[in-house]
């Protein structure tokens, strides 16, 4: 597929902003400065104000001797930069590849994209138009190459759009700096009396390098096409992401539930031709009025059911949000896994963890709730309560080895153990009774101890002496004795853990 870049021109960035901020500026000529070298020197100005002879790079003294009553705002460092990061991200609605062409331009991979929106005369003009009903000014020039894009745009007089193949022809008759030439290499030209590109792109390779260098050349090759210019994107590009345009916007619930079914069926099928499955996804939204959301799922094992995948957005749908409209979808699988190789079968003989059904209910279940409320461990090869198991990464995960069974385990084992109040007749006995947040629990039976030793290598401290007890109504808990004990000293007591 023919490669086709689009360059969009801000011709005031910054002046354009200050008029949205300040609307009594929008018919009176001001500038922006900042100070450098010791004195005020112009960094932007509006039309109004270029049109009276103020330019950039002027000393503000300067300018107001020229021009009384001119307004001067102070230019705030960065603030270029943070909107043109801000129209890029605006901008990924059209084209996943965009870039910043600094200081007041963008560029777009365009390539597969335009007829989207139904050609390439449409693609442009929605862009230019959309950006004038926010208040900036702006130019747009599609073409083959970036350099030829980035001409037309800026110098280009009728002709927004270069047929493929057109490049050479139509930079003959604009001036050098189309060809984002440095100063002095435009000075030397201009001493030269060469006015044009098209008076100089055919002379010999060794005369063009003689007199102005390899960069002059690099530029040519550039821009019609002989060398490759790659962008820079300010988002990386994800390897598994499907985008949808809507002809309409969509406000509904059904329609969303449309397009998330479109997605995920050629997001799935072609994850499924890989033999991967989704781990992890994200459905970006963009809105007409500017704003994007987005709603996430994950899953315990990777699938690339469809079926299964819709299910677990359409708990999160209502969450969205489409105000006026929404124009555009994107479907990002953030995190992809192999799959195994499904093979069909008379009698479904998988059980357990490894039956998908297993799989597909701890998904819903934790799209209901929250993911982290769904946990699976594994034991860990350590005699410390605390340290003894650790989550399992995923579903599939196989036991290191079989879980210790020589001693009972209370379901549930707290972080941290918390301390409580502990009666007992001889301290190395088991207690008689316990208070813990503030209700007494008088132990009918008890067992233990159950001597664990810090391990000695990790950390330091007291050994623990542990007793499963049982109260009057029949529930069970795990307590323990820190250290020794010790004639006139008080034994601290702590729980552990509750049993089923």
């Amino acid at each position: 597929m023919k490669k086709r870049y689009v360059s969009i021109w801000f011709k005031q960035l910054v002046a354009d902003r200050m008029v949205l901020r300040h609307p009594h500026l929008r018919h009176q000529p001001f500038v922006l400065a900042s100070p450098a070298q010791g004195r005020m020197v112009i960094t932007a100005t509006n039309a109004q104000a270029a049109s009276l002879g103020i330019a950039s790079g002027m000393a503000v003294a300067d300018a107001q001797a020229s021009v009384p009553g001119l307004q001067v705002l102070d230019d705030r460092p960065g603030l270029a930069k943070k909107l043109l990061e801000t129209w890029a991200n605006w901008c990924i609605r059209y084209t996943p590849i965009v870039a910043l062409d600094p200081p007041s331009g963008l560029l777009l991979d365009a390539t597969g994209c335009t007829h989207l929106w139904g050609g390439e005369q449409a693609y442009l003009d929605d862009i230019v138009a959309r950006l004038a009903e926010k208040g900036f000014e702006a130019r747009g020039g599609i073409a083959d190459t970036l350099g030829a894009a980035w001409a037309i745009a800026r110098f280009g007089k009728e002709q927004a759009i270069l047929p493929p193949g057109r490049q050479h022809k139509a930079l003959a008759a604009l001036p050098p700096a189309a060809l984002r030439l440095e100063k002095e290499t435009l000075e030397r030209l201009q001493k030269l009396g060469l006015y044009t590109i098209g008076t100089f792109i055919s002379m010999p390779r060794t005369v063009l390098r003689r007199r102005f260098g390899e960069g002059l050349l690099l530029r040519i090759r550039q821009a019609v096409g002989l060398e490759e210019e790659t962008l820079l994107p300010i988002r990386p590009i994800a390897p598994y992401i499907e985008r949808l345009p809507c002809l309409e916007p969509i406000r509904t619930a059904k329609g969303i539930e449309i397009a998330l079914r479109h997605l995920l069926g050629k997001l799935c099928d072609r994850l499924a031709q890989e033999g991967k499955g989704i781990r992890r996804a994200v459905l970006t939204y963009f809105r007409i009025d500017g704003k994007t959301g987005s709603i996430a799922m994950g899953t315990h094992r990777a699938t690339a059911t469809v079926s299964h995948l819709f299910k677990l957005f359409g708990l999160k749908i209502a969450q969205i949000n489409p105000a006026l409209g929404i124009e555009l979808f994107e479907l990002e699988a953030v995190q992809v896994e192999e799959t195994d190789p499904a093979q069909e079968t008379i009698w479904q003989q998988a059980s357990g963890l490894e039956d998908p059904a297993l799989a597909e209910l701890l998904d819903r279940l934790a799209g209901r709730t929250n993911a982290c409320t769904i946990r699976r461990y594994l034991p860990a090869a350590h005699h410390w309560p605390e340290r003894s198991l650790r989550p399992a990464r995923y579903l599939s995960d196989g036991l290191p080895f079989p879980w210790p069974d020589a001693r009972p385990r209370p379901t549930r084992v707290l972080a941290q153990p918390e301390p409580i109040e502990v009666s007992a007749p001889i301290p190395d006995y088991p207690p008689m009774l316990f208070r813990y947040q503030g209700e007494m629990h008088p132990i009918k039976k008890a067992d233990g101890p159950e001597r664990i030793a810090r391990e000695w290598w990790m950390d330091t401290g007291e050994h623990r002496d542990y007793f499963t007890v049982e109260d009057e109504k029949g529930q069970r808990y795990w307590l323990f004795r820190s250290g020794h004990y010790q004639e006139g000293q008080r034994c601290q007591w702590f729980i552990h853990g509750f049993f089923a």
